[in-house]
């Protein structure tokens, strides 16, 4: 069986070895054991998938039973094959409280076992994928590729400590849902998370809004009102677009967290503030900051653990679980039900490259229910940029690297007008020509 493993508890050896024959020969993997310690041991294995409890190892009434709460007790998603030597209603009734999932009774017909065990592992592959596709409802990140996986898992770590936070990834590839999702993890889940989008505070309304004001401390003032990081006090403060941020603003940014104080506009005190700071951008910081747009001194405080999120199109593998989400929340939201995307839509779908990430795919398959096509989604529904850029794409070289070099040389290297012929950001071309080794001087000449 590969990955999935039997694990077989007996202490009468001529049953472990009839058993253990008759699973083998039907092609599952197993793992003997009599010891009741060796057996709740081996249920922390990924591996062990199902466990058979045999006939005889209980020494006293109904112990079987008691075995079986046990295993389900240690691991939830391993299923329990109970063998009785003797069956009634009463004891059936009592095994299924217990959480067996099959019930065989002596004497074992040929094919019976083997049946039983193949409809759990089926069970319990997949009560692990619904428990995957809760997980990440529960935590609105949907995909289950490697990059996703990888990035959930550093979450899980980085979220245990109170280090500052960088997200960086293009538009539209859900860095707020990250920030959140740092913050739901973190000791500092019960205390706000505050968002402040540095793009549309004007540099006059800076301290007001992030430090608050006492009364009397401008016209207007006419009661003394906390800023958002005094509201954010032991939890959690998201800059959105940090890279946005005038000169002026980074410098009071980059003194809250040196101080660990904010001062109200009016007041003479500081007023000690404990915040987790988690900032994001769709901009390259480092290269700011070497062009003196950025404060060097403040990037490296917000850039203490970087989270990157990668593009929709470098992570094509999500896309049918995202498509599907979509098309359950609008057919609840707007009352339209469709059911499926057809073949040649859903091979449109990835052949397209998301300039805008899953922002964009959210706000298609939004404007195709705004439509109102009946029970399916086929190739004529999609938008017509998405049906033209399909058809780009297909008469371009067939790799990234191809593609990358046909725009550069379309475009007589402009790096700016290349980007937009790939719909990448300047920052992805720069991060393309790098992984492959691309640069004018070397006179790489595409073919064709």
């Amino acid at each position: 069986m590969g990955q999935s493993a039997v694990l077989l508890f007996e202490t009468y050896a001529p049953f472990v070895d009839r058993v253990s024959t008759t699973l083998l020969h039907a092609g599952f993997e197993i793992v003997r054991t009599a010891s009741r310690d060796q057996l709740l041991k081996n249920l922390s294995s990924r591996r062990v998938r199902v466990v058979v409890v045999g006939p005889s190892p209980p020494a006293k009434r109904n112990g079987g039973l008691e075995l079986a709460q046990s295993i389900r007790d240690a691991n939830e998603f391993v299923s329990v094959v109970l063998v009785v030597a003797d069956s009634s209603e009463d004891l059936a009734i009592a095994a299924l409280r217990a959480g067996v999932n099959e019930y065989v009774r002596l004497p074992l017909l040929e094919e019976e076992l083997p049946a039983a065990v193949a409809r759990c592992l089926r069970l319990t592959e997949s009560e692990e994928a619904h428990a995957v596709a809760e997980q990440s409802a529960a935590d609105g990140i949907i995909g289950e590729s490697s990059a996703m996986r990888t990035i959930r898992a550093r979450i899980e770590k980085i979220a245990q400590t109170d280090s500052n936070v960088l997200i960086t990834g293009e538009t539209g590839t859900g860095k707020e849902l990250f920030a959140e999702l740092v913050h739901k993890k973190s000791r500092r889940r019960n205390r706000p998370l505050v968002t402040i989008n540095c793009a549309a505070i004007p540099d006059s309304l800076l301290e007001s809004e992030l430090f608050g004001h006492s009364k009397g401390a401008f016209t207007g003032a006419d009661s003394m009102q906390d800023g958002k990081l005094k509201a954010a006090d032991q939890g959690t403060i998201f800059l959105d677009e940090i890279g946005d941020m005038s000169p002026y603003s980074q410098a009071k940014i980059l003194r809250v967290l040196e101080n660990k104080e904010i001062q109200r506009l009016g007041c003479a005190r500081g007023i000690p503030v404990d915040v987790r700071v988690v900032a994001a951008t769709n901009q390259d910081l480092d290269q700011l900051g070497r062009e003196n747009k950025f404060r060097r001194d403040l990037f490296f405080r917000l850039n203490v653990s970087h989270i990157h999120l990668p593009p929709l199109r470098e992570r094509k593998e999500d896309l049918p679980a995202l498509v599907d989400h979509y098309l359950e929340q609008f057919s609840h939201t707007l009352r339209v039900k469709i059911k499926r995307v057809t073949d040649d839509a859903l091979d449109c779908l990835f052949a397209y490259d998301w300039p805008g990430n899953i922002r964009e795919l959210k706000n298609v398959l939004e404007s195709i229910f705004a439509e109102g096509p009946q029970r399916e989604i086929t190739l004529q529904d999609l938008p017509v940029h998405v049906h033209r850029r399909c058809a780009e794409l297909k008469s371009l070289p067939g790799d990234e690297r191809g593609r990358l070099l046909w725009a550069l040389a379309a475009t007589n290297w402009n790096k700016s007008e290349a980007a937009a012929k790939l719909h990448w950001s300047r920052m992805t071309l720069y991060r393309k020509m790098e992984r492959y080794n691309v640069s004018r001087e070397q006179e790489i000449v595409p073919r064709g």
